[in-house]
């Protein structure tokens, strides 16, 4: 099954706003989660719920695209959307994936969206190739890396949540670590590792992954915040 990429538009002008709602319908793979006016609307969505590809605005009411961006701690892909072709440079120093200068053809949009695509595929196939054994209930479950969510200590055991189901295995927290791509995962407290790329957002003291928010020590959160930068 092919994945489906959730897309929050972000743009103050009507005219703008239909294009890309447009050219978001076209493609089979993108869905559109909600379209913004300023960036404190998007803000809120951003909290609520997950974004695969955010398409920003650069001029925006009262903060500009580049200077939300800048707020954020977890990204999205970010895909620029702006009548001023100067702001090129700084928008890719910020990590965007693309740059669409106004007014753009669905075919320079759809050029933009397959980097995204592309660079999410390799991403997965990089995790997926690698599996983890976890004896759980004196079985041995092979567990596909990528499938995992968070893990929790629970003294001499470990609780480790995937997407479809949960295994507590007779491990530390720092002996399952060693097992799996240390590029993948980040320990955010005593009891708690998380896989990056499941990270929604950061909150406060919390780190929301899945439908979970998991609590960040004090210890960790200055590498947790570098992480995310």
């Amino acid at each position: 099954m092919s994945t489906v990429y959730q897309c929050l538009v972000v743009e103050d002008e009507p005219l703008a706003q239909n294009v890309l709602k447009n050219f978001i319908g076209t493609h089979p793979l993108l869905r559109l989660a909600a379209v913004c006016s300023d960036a404190f609307e998007a803000q809120a969505v951003l909290l609520e719920q997950p974004v695969d590809i955010l398409f920003l605005d650069i001029n925006l009411p009262q903060l500009s695209g580049i200077n939300f961006l800048k707020t954020l701690s977890v990204k999205p892909a970010i895909i620029f959307t702006t009548a001023y072709p100067e702001f090129a440079v700084e928008g890719f120093e910020l990590d965007a994936v693309d740059y669409l200068l106004k007014p753009f053809s669905l075919e320079r949009f759809l050029k933009a969206v397959n980097k995204v695509v592309q660079a999410r595929r390799q991403e997965t196939t990089d995790n997926t190739e690698s599996f983890i054994s976890l004896k759980a209930d004196k079985k041995v479950f092979r567990v596909a890396v990528a499938d995992i969510l968070h893990l929790e200590a629970l003294g001499d055991y470990v609780r480790v949540t995937t997407i479809e189901s949960q295994y507590v295995v007779n491990e530390t927290l720092r002996d399952l670590l060693q097992q799996l791509p240390a590029k993948n995962f980040l320990r955010v407290h005593k009891s708690f590792a998380v896989a990056k790329n499941r990270i929604s957002f950061l909150e406060g003291n919390f780190i929301r992954v899945g439908t979970r928010d998991i609590p960040i020590g004090a210890t960790y959160r200055e590498e947790v915040l570098a992480q995310l930068k």
